[in-house]
C-alpha cells in the first residue's frame, strides 16, 4: 500500500501537519507555473517511491507555493521544486531544483 503524501491547501494546514508529526518532515515545494509543473510531477514520483522505501523515517508533504505562501517564505524557498527537510519546525537541510531518485536518496541519507 502506498504511503500518503500530505498536500496542505493552506498555511494553517501545513502548520497543523508539522505540529502533529513526530520526526522529520520532507516538505517539497512545487509550483503551478508552466516551467515548474513537469519538474514537480517528476518529484512526485521520486518522493512517492522514497516514502515507500524509507517507511516512517520521514513524513512527506507536497506543498504548493501559491497556496502556502507562509511556509514558502519561512523556509526561504524561491523556486520550484525545492525540498526542505524539517525537524522540530526548523529547516535541517534544503535542496533547490529537480533531483533524480539517487540524488534525492543521497540528500535524505546525509540528513536523516
Amino acid at each position: 500500500m502506498a504511503r500518503r503524501v500530505h498536500q496542505p491547501l493552506e498555511d494553517q494546514e501545513f502548520d497543523f501537519i508539522l505540529s502533529m508529526t513526530t520526526g522529520p518532515v520532507l516538505a517539497y515545494f512545487c509550483g503551478t507555473w508552466p516551467k515548474a509543473v513537469e519538474a514537480c510531477r517528476a518529484m512526485d514520483a521520486v518522493v512517492g517511491e522514497l516514502a515507500e522505501e524509507y517507511g516512517t523515517r520521514f513524513t512527506p508533504v507536497r506543498t504548493d507555493m501559491t497556496r502556502c505562501p507562509g511556509p514558502t517564505r519561512r523556509y526561504g524557498v524561491t523556486g520550484a521544486p525545492t525540498a526542505v527537510l524539517i525537524q522540530d519546525g526548523g529547516a535541517v537541510a534544503s535542496q533547490a531544483g529537480p533531483m533524480t531518485l539517487q540524488e534525492f536518496r543521497a540528500f535524505l541519507d546525509a540528513h536523516l
